[in-house]
C-alpha cells in the first residue's frame, strides 16, 4: 500500500507485480537450481502445484473472508482473467510433445512481456491519484526504505532455503520411488503457494479484494510464463513418461477455467463458487494419493 502510494499505480497492479514478484521468487530459486541440477521436470511440477493451489485454495479461502465474495467488475480484472487462463494453459500446451525446448521457453517470456506492455499500454489501466499529505508520503519514503531491506534478507533466505527443497524432493523421488514431477506438484507446489494464501487471506480480512486478484492473477501468471520460460532457456524440460503427470494436467485445466468462468461471468466469486474450488483440490490432492 506505501509503495502503491508512492508510485500513484492501483492497488490491483502493484499486488500482481509486487506481491505476485515476491511470492514466485519460492518458484524461481526452486526453477533455477533444478535447472542447473539438470532435472528441470521439478520446476515444471512445482509450478503446475502452485499455480493448481493458487487457484483453488488461495481464492477459496479468501472469498470465505470476504463479505459478499471478491469483486471482479473492473476491465482490467476481467482482461488479465483471460491472460491468467492463456498462462495456465499455454505450458500445457507447448509440453504437449514431452519437451519445453529453449524455443518455447522464448514463447513464455514473450507472453509475459505483451501483458505488460497491454497493462502499461494505456495510463488509465494502472495509474491512480491518491490523495495523501506530505508527511504521509515522507512516512510511506521511509517505510518503503525498510520494506526493501526485508525484501533483500527475505531473498537471501529464500536461496538457501531452495537447495534444500531441491536436494530433499530429489530425496523423496528415489527413496519412495516418486516420479519427481509429481513431488513438485503436490509438495514443493503447495509449500510456493503458501505466500500467496497467506498474502490473500490477510488482505481478504481487510477488504482489499483488488490486491487479492492482483496477487492470485500474478501468481500464475509471472511463474507459468517468465519463470518457466527462464528455467526452459537454462536447461530444456524433458519428461518421458507423462502419465503420471496426467490427473494434475486435468485438474489444473479445470481449475483455471473455472476461476476465469467465476471472475468473467458474474463478475464476482461467491462464497459458493469458494467451495467448489476448495473442492477440486481436496479430490485432486485425494485422487493423486490414491493413485499413486
Amino acid at each position: 500500500m506505501r509503495l502503491a502510494r508512492f508510485l500513484g499505480w492501483k492497488e490491483f497492479v502493484l499486488a500482481f507485480f509486487v506481491m505476485a514478484f515476491a511470492a514466485s521468487l519460492p518458484n524461481f530459486f526452486v526453477g533455477i537450481t533444478s535447472a542447473l541440477k539438470g532435472i528441470p521436470q521439478l520446476s515444471f511440477g512445482d509450478i503446475a502445484g502452485n499455480n493448481l493451489a493458487a487457484l483453488t485454495l488461495a481464492v477459496g479461502l479468501s472469498a470465505l473472508f470476504v463479505k459478499g465474495g471478491i469483486t471482479a467488475d473492473s476491465k482490467a480484472v476481467q482482461t488479465t482473467s483471460l491472460f491468467t487462463l492463456a498462462a495456465g494453459i499455454l505450458p500445457l500446451l507447448l509440453i504437449w510433445d514431452n519437451s519445453l525446448s529453449r524455443v518455447d521457453g522464448i514463447i513464455l517470456i514473450l507472453f509475459f512481456v505483451f501483458y505488460c506492455y497491454w497493462l502499461f499500454h494505456k495510463k488509465e489501466r494502472f495509474s491512480k491519484v491518491y490523495d495523501e499529505h506530505d508527511n504521509q508520503k515522507k512516512k510511506d519514503v521511509q517505510g518503503i526504505v525498510k520494506d526493501f531491506g526485508k525484501v533483500i534478507l527475505g531473498i537471501v533466505l529464500l536461496i538457501v532455503a531452495a537447495q534444500g527443497i531441491v536436494a530433499s524432493a530429489e530425496y523423496f523421488a528415489q527413496v519412495f520411488n516418486f516420479p519427481l514431477i509429481l513431488v513438485g506438484v503436490l509438495i514443493t507446489g503447495l509449500g510456493s503457494a503458501l505466500p500467496e494464501i497467506y498474502f490473500a487471506i490477510s488482505v481478504a480480512k481487510k477488504g482489499e479484494s483488488w490486491m487479492i486478484l492482483g496477487d492470485l492473477m500474478g501468481a500464475v501468471i509471472v511463474p507459468s510464463s517468465l519463470i518457466l520460460g527462464i528455467v526452459a532457456l537454462i536447461h530444456p524440460i524433458e519428461i518421458a513418461d507423462f502419465s503420471p503427470f496426467a490427473i494434475a494436467r486435468l485438474f489444473l485445466i479445470i481449475s483455471t477455467l473455472s476461476f476465469c468462468l467465476f471472475i468473467r461471468t458474474d463478475k464476482h466469486i461467491s462464497r459458493k463458487e469458494a467451495f467448489y474450488l476448495l473442492s477440486i483440490y481436496v479430490i485432486f490432492f485425494l485422487v493423486e494419493i490414491l493413485v499413486y
